[in-house]
């Protein structure tokens, strides 16, 4: 049996050799607002997410949308974030022929300020994340870049986490210019028990283009069952009103978690 730091990296490097053959440049994916979570010292979490997907033109099935992220110190940590799909055609009868990857996002989350009482009754935080965009879809160049500030604060059993930043895409094709926007999000959880094993999840976010994408809005509602201390188990609706998002998906994840090192 493959041992459990050899598991994750090879988890790792498949993400990084992102497949290319037959992919298309995709619509911009939806912003999705990120906690003020920092995974324990050597912990590593793969977050992953599959389901259908209706965006304004084709359906696609998500397989995955993943986050990886590992803990190295109590207020570092790296993370990994990207999306591979598989897209129809704008046009004509259903199917699914083409690949439709997302950029990888390559990061570090740093914590910045954190304050709270001896127990659990409140707190609050202050981070940023930031990283480099990397084109991985057949056509895209350049690399891009993206970064947030996280603000959020926890009363009883509901936290809140505000997102604000921006970003500037690789361009999709050598046509196309690059996307350029603002992201602005809201991140919440509400556990429905005093053990965490049953939670709450929802978001809110939203992109304002600089450049001609047309403008995204999204809102997600989600469960979460902590089925182990190293497994958590979801299922996410999904609702977009503005032209340029997704308009609704069902999304089933589940997040394992592993130790690398102590």
């Amino acid at each position: 049996m493959a041992s459990r730091p050899r598991v994750a990296a090879t988890l790792l490097l498949a993400a990084l050799a992102w497949p290319a053959a037959r992919a298309h440049a995709a619509a911009r994916p939806r912003f999705e607002p990120t906690d003020l979570e920092w995974e324990e010292t050597g912990i590593a979490e793969l977050d992953l997410q599959f389901g259908p997907v209706r965006g304004q033109g084709p359906w696609r099935i998500v397989v995955p949308d993943f986050e990886l992220d590992l803990g190295l110190l109590p207020w570092l940590e790296i993370d990994l974030d990207g999306a591979y799909a598989v897209e129809g055609p704008d046009t004509g009868p259903f199917s699914l022929d083409h690949s439709a990857p997302d950029a990888l996002w390559p990061s570090v989350k740093l914590g910045a300020i954190g304050i709270h009482d001896t127990g659990s009754a409140y707190g609050a935080a202050l981070g940023f994340q930031i990283g480099p965009k990397l084109p991985v879809a057949s056509g895209a160049h350049g690399l891009g870049v993206e970064g947030l500030m996280l603000a959020g604060g926890m009363v009883g059993r509901l936290t809140a986490v505000l997102n604000f930043g921006g970003f500037v895409d690789p361009a999709p094709d050598a046509i196309s210019g690059r996307p350029i926007g603002l992201e602005v999000g809201l991140d919440l959880q509400f556990k429905l028990d005093h053990i965490d094993r049953f939670q709450l999840t929802g978001e809110l976010g939203g992109t304002h283009f600089l450049s001609s994408d047309p403008d995204q809005l999204q809102a997600t509602l989600g469960f979460v069952w902590s089925a182990r201390p190293t497994l958590d188990l979801s299922i996410t609706g999904l609702l977009g009103s503005l032209s340029g998002g997704d308009r609704y998906g069902l999304l089933l994840g589940v997040s394992p978690k592993l130790r690398l090192f102590k």
